[in-house]
């Protein structure tokens, strides 16, 4: 009652094995969803902001992804000092600036 005999196991199987494509369609289907929606808008985003990064001059005024505000008086390879208020002021690392403010965004923020 239990047991199945062999001719009638070996016959249940009629498709036979999954093709080498239909076995590896999903999980390269899963790859290209990942690289579209995930890979390749951070490598955009990394590439704007590298660009953004060596576009900055003297006398811009920026924020940094801390939140300060300030403009820019002195640049080197990998720093920035930022004039943030009068006679004050800080170094920051150049990739920790997270965007350039349009001009007289300080002098609007400080009437504010």
């Amino acid at each position: 009652m239990f047991f199945i005999s062999d001719a009638m196991a070996q016959s249940g199987a009629a498709g036979g094995e999954p093709s080498l494509l239909a076995t590896f369609l999903p999980l390269l289907l899963i790859f290209a969803v990942m690289y579209f929606l995930l890979i390749r808008p951070q490598i955009k985003r990394q590439k704007e902001h590298k660009k953004l990064i060596e576009s900055i001059e003297k006398g811009d005024e920026v924020a940094t992804t801390g939140g300060l505000l300030g403009r820019v008086i002195g640049l080197g390879d990998s720093l920035v000092v930022l004039e943030i208020a009068d006679n004050t002021t800080v170094v920051v690392q150049r990739f920790a600036i997270a965007s350039v403010m349009p001009k007289g965004t300080i002098k609007d923020a400080r009437e504010a």
